[in-house]
């Protein structure tokens, strides 16, 4: 009998104690699936609030002690920093590590949903990533599987017009939703498994990322090493998206996600790729409005973050003007 791969489960913590709690009560019932040595690690970036107290308390108190850590931090890096946490603990643990998933703390796994995607993973070596299947807490599914980030997504986000988005449906960073395991760019940072072999060759989350849009940067790096990424719907995760961030608010969207952004573009396309993609997005949204003043459709609710357009604009304007654009590794 073959011996199980080896997976550490890596959550990163800020200020959700009760959240982090009920997700290591749904993975206790799959923690066989782990193989000998593996690991649940919660990497609490400085909470501050006494999440780290509660959290191991609860895994004394549950008797998880066995299977779960957690690792309170002294600041607050960012989720890429506390992920490279959680991959540097696995890499210096006793045994071989196989497999490294990251879980959100707002993501409960349901039954099977992580022995589904280290045997779609066993069963598809070339597969580098894969992620699972989200739902959120009233059954509706949201779709994880994604295309990467270009200037003309940007085009289709700021224009919102069903027409463009089918003529140009290749650029389309979230496309329908489909039943069946299938390729994708990238999957939801909210649940998704990764081979041990890619971080080797491609390396760690790049912590220049504070939120958002590290885990895409990664996926980008993956695929230019030649390794797959899969959505498996077989693998059900309940997701409470925005719980530990509120990015569904639409009250004004902190600058990191704007610095987010402006780097994922700069790095991985340049500088001009970002001003293009800046250019669309506001050719976009332009006819958005004009449509919706002259009563040709548009007429929905909008719900972008207050202030989101003169924060993407000027927020890029400043860090061209300043050079601060330049310094984007």
């Amino acid at each position: 009998m073959s011996k199980k791969p080896v997976t550490w489960i890596i959550t990163v913590n800020y200020r959700t104690a009760d959240l982090v709690i009920e997700s290591l009560r749904a993975l206790y019932s799959q923690k066989d699936a782990l193989g000998g040595g593996g690991q649940v690690i919660i990497v609490d970036n400085a909470s501050g609030d006494g999440s780290a107290e509660q959290i191991a308390s609860a895994i004394d108190s549950e008797g998880w002690g066995s299977w779960s850590s957690i690792v309170p931090m002294s600041k607050n890096g960012g989720f890429a920093f506390g992920n490279n946490i959680g991959f540097s603990k696995a890499f210096s643990s006793a045994e071989h590590v196989d497999y490294l998933m990251l879980l959100n703390p707002d993501s409960v796994a349901r039954e099977g949903a992580i022995k589904n995607l280290i045997t779609f993973m066993d069963e598809h070596p070339k597969a580098g990533i894969a992620g699972s299947r989200l739902e959120n807490e009233e059954g509706g599914i949201e779709c994880s599987a994604h295309k990467f980030h270009s200037p003309l997504s940007e085009l289709l986000e700021g224009a919102r017009l069903g027409f463009l988005n089918r003529l140009l449906s290749s650029y389309e960073v979230t496309p329908p939703l489909r039943d069946e395991a299938h390729l994708c760019d990238w999957v939801s940072g909210s649940s998704m498994i990764i081979r041990r072999e890619v971080i080797e060759e491609i390396g760690l989350m790049d912590e220049g990322y504070f939120l958002y849009f590290e885990e895409v940067d990664f996926f980008f790096r993956a695929a230019q090493a030649g390794w797959q990424t899969w959505y498996v719907p077989e693998s059900i995760v309940m997701h409470i998206e925005g719980a530990s961030t509120g990015i569904k608010s639409t009250k004004r969207r902190p600058a990191y996600w704007y610095n987010s952004r402006r780097r994922y573009f700069v790095k991985n396309y340049g500088i001009s790729a970002l001003i293009l993609a800046d250019l669309l997005w506001s050719f976009g949204r332009l006819t958005f409005f004009i449509r919706r003043f002259l009563r040709l459709g548009a007429q929905g609710t909008l719900r972008d973050p207050k202030y989101y357009s003169f924060d993407l604009l000027w927020g890029d304007l400043k860090a061209i003007l300043t050079g601060s654009v330049w310094k984007i590794r």
